[in-house]
């Protein structure tokens, strides 16, 4: 499976999109850059990047305008982006913050900041993913567990009775001419306990298939920190 992170570069300024570019692709990264954010919002469509380098000031939408219009939209809204501005304010980065700007970085800019805030938005991002499988996970299990819990009730009630129909078999009850009627009883309540057990049997295959497909995807916290620091070097 190809496991190379995928970055977007908007900035209006060729030669920081370009040093980025030649960097970022270096190190394994697959690169699309935009000179924009008119463009750069088509390419985040096409291109559905794992993080985003944006510069804030630019020509036809500015950074804070891309990113409210990425944070406002669900399908988007998830794609991590690292802020880069020659504005050093507070002000400008809180708000930054506020809107959903995972990190902020103030030009001129280091690449080994850089690239270290690139690793560590991506790897927050992972750890976050995981903890909502891991959260998907004991939902459907307390959800499992409340449905069996009434699937198991009627299966009780449905012996109960089975049961009581059985007791109330005797020689003085049951005359040769009632005996068809009562055999036919039996049979439907035979039938209402075994269509509650296919039941059963039914929604626990489910809630399995339900449970290996969100598993499939989870890993070890530990191995996911080492993915997260070796992948940018895979080529």
């Amino acid at each position: 499976m190809n496991t190379r992170r995928k970055i977007l570069i908007i900035d209006d300024e060729t030669i920081n999109a370009e040093f980025f570019d030649v960097m970022l692709s270096k190190l394994g990264f697959v690169v699309e850059k935009a000179e924009n954010g008119v463009e750069g919002l088509e390419k985040v469509k096409k291109f559905f990047p794992d993080l985003i380098l944006l510069d804030n000031v630019m020509p036809r939408m500015s950074g804070w305008e891309l990113t409210k219009t990425l944070k406002s939209d669900p399908k988007y809204r998830e794609i991590p982006i690292i802020m880069l501005s020659a504005l050093d304010d507070v002000k400008d980065k809180v708000e930054g913050f506020e809107m959903g700007v995972d990190d902020y970085i103030t030009k001129p800019f280091n690449f080994s900041e850089v690239l270290a805030r690139i690793r560590a938005v991506l790897r927050n991002r992972e750890l976050f993913a995981q903890i909502v499988a891991r959260e998907s996970r004991l939902n459907l299990a307390e959800e499992m567990s409340a449905e069996l819990k009434g699937d198991v009730a009627q299966f009780i009630a449905g012996m109960d009775d089975l049961d009581l129909a059985i007791k109330n078999i005797s020689p003085d009850s049951v005359g040769e001419k009632d005996l068809p009627a009562l055999l036919d009883s039996l049979r439907k309540k035979s039938q209402v306990v075994r269509k509650h057990i296919a039941g059963l049997d039914a929604r626990v295959e489910r809630t399995m298939a339900e449970w290996e497909n969100l598993k499939k995807n989870e890993i070890g916290l530990s191995v996911l920190e080492d993915q997260i620091r070796s992948s940018p070097r895979e080529s």
